[in-house]
């Protein structure tokens, strides 16, 4: 049996290497290493991938909602709603633009925020919402949207775990993550759906304005250069990762449904142990499973993750503190109403092993070694 890896990025890149190496190349032989070709056409082939009108290639997804935030002329001491239990990406750049972060509790089974939750927090200083699509399960993007419509707020969608995944609305229309609300940001970064060999990012947006700023934020806050009509910043994905992103786009769709197998494979076999809860797919999400997030109970996870690592499995705790918690946001932040559901889920969320080259052999051995633990 091969080693078992949280991500596999080897094996995956050995089974694309070819045309990697190809890409590669490509871009070391023209030496355009800054906005070369690779970054123009990448943009457009995920442009048309995703069904939205503009994509900005960015160098992180960290950058990509900082990027978003600054193109709609915020002030200082505005609200923005994001969930408490996420990476500290969604909140911590509310907090580097002096805006205040609102956080909201999220819903046990989905990890994202509730409506219920985002309606009661809304004030008359909010003026945007950040829906984190966390582990590749889609917020209730429908019921955001009619709300933010109906109190004037702008959507920031951070997708960087689940891009690629579908919305299904009530009327069984479908539109990918991302392109639902304002803007859609998502990250690159090697171990996501859609990852590169280093760092990059991306926005993406229907509205024209919007593109328009958001690409002068990007780039100096300058559409010529030397000339700067507003502040922006300097974040663009460099050529040689566009080029392997280009490639690696044409097989999302595989990478997804090979993470969507492994993922049913897990649940199913993992039905019946009384102490752990598998993860659930709501009916308007297509689950990308970025990860396989169990919740592990009556506070056996550490003695869980401790015996699944002397089994040489990884596991993984994303993540073991809420950002009402971090002392980043002591001073900052807004918390509205309980936010119990999100302390829970950072006692007892575990994540197992989730990539697009997980084989049955290293998963039987991971099922098998959970229920050694658990019938011990």
């Amino acid at each position: 049996m091969k080693e078992i890896k949280m991500v596999d990025l080897q094996t995956q890149y050995l089974n694309i290497k070819n045309d990697i190496d190809n890409a590669i190349k490509s871009v070391l032989d023209s030496s355009a290493f800054i906005n070369g070709k690779h970054v123009q056409e990448f943009s457009s082939h995920l442009g048309e991938y995703l069904g939205v009108k503009h994509v900005i290639p960015c160098a992180n997804g960290t950058d990509a909602l900082q990027i978003a935030l600054m193109s709609l002329d915020l002030k200082p001491s505005d609200e923005i709603i994001c969930p408490d239990f996420t990476f500290i990406s969604s909140a911590e750049v509310i907090g580097l633009l002096r805006l205040h972060p609102v956080l909201v509790d999220v819903d046990y089974n989905s990890f994202t925020s509730t409506l219920k939750n985002i309606e009661s927090a809304i004030t008359v200083k909010t003026k945007a919402i950040i829906p984190v699509h966390l582990f590749g399960q889609a917020a209730e993007m429908e019921a955001i949207m009619d709300l933010a419509n109906k109190y004037n707020l702008y959507v920031i969608e951070d997708t960087a775990q689940a891009l690629g995944s579908d919305y299904i609305f009530s009327d069984n229309t479908k539109k990918k993550l991302g392109t639902i609300g304002t803007i859609g940001c998502t990250s690159f970064f090697p171990s996501k759906n859609l990852g590169c060999y280093g760092d990059g990012g991306a926005v993406f947006t229907n509205n024209d304005d919007l593109y328009d700023r958001m690409k002068m934020i990007a780039n100096h806050g300058c559409k010529k250069k030397y000339y700067h009509e507003i502040i922006g910043m300097n974040s663009r994905l460099d050529t040689l990762q566009a080029a392997v992103l280009d490639v690696k786009l044409k097989h999302l769709d595989e990478y997804i449904e090979s993470r969507r197998k492994a993922a049913h494979y897990y649940t199913d076999k993992l039905q019946g142990i009384e102490d752990i809860v598998t993860p659930c797919e709501n009916a308007y999400s297509y689950h990308t499973y970025h990860q396989y997030t169990l919740k592990v109970l009556n506070g056996k996870r550490s003695e869980l993750k401790e015996f699944l690592n002397s089994k040489n499995i990884p596991a993984m705790i994303y993540y073991p503190v809420p950002l009402h918690k971090q002392e980043a946001f002591r001073t900052i932040a807004r918390t509205h109403s309980s936010l119990e559901i999100s302390e829970q889920l950072s006692q007892e969320v575990l994540s197992l092993p989730m990539h697009t080259e997980l084989d049955k052999e290293q998963q039987d051995y991971i099922i098998c070694s959970i229920k050694e633990f658990f019938n011990k």
